[in-house]
């Protein structure tokens, strides 16, 4: 009687633990976690709400990071370290629940130790002797930990206390050692809200460094997020996916987390693109801002002087650049803007589904699919020469069905596939199918004809809210 038991028992583990293992992998706790990059963010929290609301939907993303800092920086009413841990704690309260969904969300306790501040004065008048701070010291950790990963540091407010880092660097290190510090470094930084980005551009030339210059933000890129009505006043863009009353139907009421999301102000999350601009979605590269993603494209070169500008520029930085999209007007629009807005509607979905996470099980939240090449990324090929494209083996974790969208990103490529006219783009054949095709374009090429071609494979799965992943094919055009 023993042994029929155990083997009845045996049979019913086999039958049960098959369920558990798909429901496993439905969330994602059965595959890889992302590719983690070093993250060091310094924000202006307490002023503008859009902070709060960044920072919030920052949590919901931690697994894709290795957060090192969260450091309070000076606004117009002080500075409220305070704030980023009361949002830290709601996210300990929902983060189990996360973990449920994808690997790889530190724990609360975790990210308490990296919250630190700034001194109560900014700008370059905060850099120099005796303006060490919290903040200051910890970039200074950060960047000297052994690892071979660059360490990222997004500026939501001013960036005195990145400047005060490599201040005190130079002072204290010889030429090749700071070289060897700026060298860790890259800079993603909401506009100059203060002069000492412009003075950290000029003391560092070799420092990379993405920046709309200025004090003004009608003219940066990164508010194409959501800047249509206020900052950037353009058209285009999906606005109804970027009210408050949007946010109050898909983000609040879920939980501990999105009782620490505030209306918006101005506009929502100004300083969201600095690390949209890093997840790991198969689109993003952040090694080449001019290939474009979530947080915008740029373009390196120095900047002629304009009347917004702190101080004329000195050097090549990663700054505007411009996309021509169709929009959800139906008219065709070419400017900074669109190279964020383009992707609205993937990156507030993926939000909505990661709120959804803080606080519902894994068979009622859906999850992003799995596009996969059944090709190279990277080809060579030569004028006229027809190029197949394949990602049949593309699934959704959740077993929803699957839309396909390749596209050639005319402006990420070096050699062009338009008819140099505008708003006439050449299409890729089948390209709302797994196996799709284009031929290489040899009339009106512009000599010698060679260059990169970037197509990119949009997936969308048909769950709710709808997610999307994507891969990028680069192909090389030789003669």
């Amino acid at each position: 009687m023993t042994r029929w038991r155990r083997i009845a028992i045996a049979v019913l583990a086999a039958v049960v633990a098959v369920p558990q293992a798909a429901w496993a992998e439905a969330c994602g706790t059965a595959q890889e976690a992302p590719s983690k990059r070093r993250l060091f963010v310094l924000t202006d929290i307490g002023g503008d709400p859009d902070d709060r609301m960044s920072m919030v939907r920052l949590m919901t993303y931690a697994n894709q990071f290795d957060i090192e800092g969260l450091v309070a920086t000076r606004n117009s009413r002080g500075v409220f370290p305070e704030l980023i841990g009361d949002i830290v704690t709601a996210y300990g309260k929902v983060r189990d629940n996360l973990e449920l969904h994808e690997p790889g969300f530190p724990t609360a306790g975790e990210l308490r130790t990296r919250i630190a501040q700034g001194p109560l004065t900014d700008g370059i008048k905060g850099v120099g002797p005796g303006m060490d701070s919290s903040g200051s010291d910890l970039l200074i950790r950060a960047v000297d930990r052994a690892d071979d990963r660059p360490l990222w540091v997004t500026v939501w407010g001013g960036p005195s206390v990145l400047a005060q880092a490599l201040w005190k660097v130079r002072q204290t290190r010889s030429k090749a050692e700071l070289a060897s510090f700026v060298a860790k470094l890259r800079v993603y930084a909401i506009s100059d809200q203060d002069d000492s980005g412009p003075w950290i551009r000029r003391e560092f030339p070799g420092l990379f460094y993405i920046v709309n210059p200025g004090n003004t933000f009608h003219h940066s890129t990164w508010i194409g997020i959501s800047g249509d009505k206020f900052h950037g006043r353009f058209a285009g863009g999906d606005y109804s996916l970027v009210t408050n009353e949007w946010i109050d139907r898909n983000i609040r009421g879920k939980g501990p987390l999105s009782d620490e999301y505030p209306n918006w102000k101005f506009q929502m999350e100004g300083d969201t693109p600095s690390f949209l601009y890093l997840i790991d979605n198969g689109l993003n590269d952040p090694d080449h801002p001019n290939w474009g993603g979530w947080g915008g494209r740029y373009e390196l070169y120095t900047p002629p002087m304009r009347k917004w500008f702190l101080a004329p520029e000195t050097r090549p930085i990663w700054t505007d650049a411009s996309d021509e999209v169709l929009g959800h007007d139906g008219e065709w629009h070419d400017d900074q803007y669109a190279t964020v807005w383009r992707w609205r509607a993937a990156f507030q979905n993926d939000f909505v589904a990661r709120m959804d996470w803080t606080i519902k099980p894994c068979r009622q939240a859906n999850h992003p699919p799995v596009p996969r090449l059944d090709m190279p990324a990277s080809i060579t090929a030569k004028p006229g020469q027809r190029v197949d494209l394949s990602a049949a083996g593309s699934s959704d974790p959740d077993g929803d069905a699957l839309s396909y969208d390749w596209f050639v990103y005319e402006e990420a490529g070096t050699r062009s596939m338009s008819n140099n006219v505008s708003g006439v783009k050449l299409p890729v054949n089948d390209a709302d199918q797994p196996k799709a095709w284009l031929t290489v374009k040899t009339d009106r090429v512009v000599p010698p004809g060679t260059g990169t071609i970037h197509v990119i494979l949009a997936v969308t799965d048909h769950g709710t809210p709808r997610l999307t992943r994507y891969k990028r094919v680069i192909i090389d055009v030789v003669d």
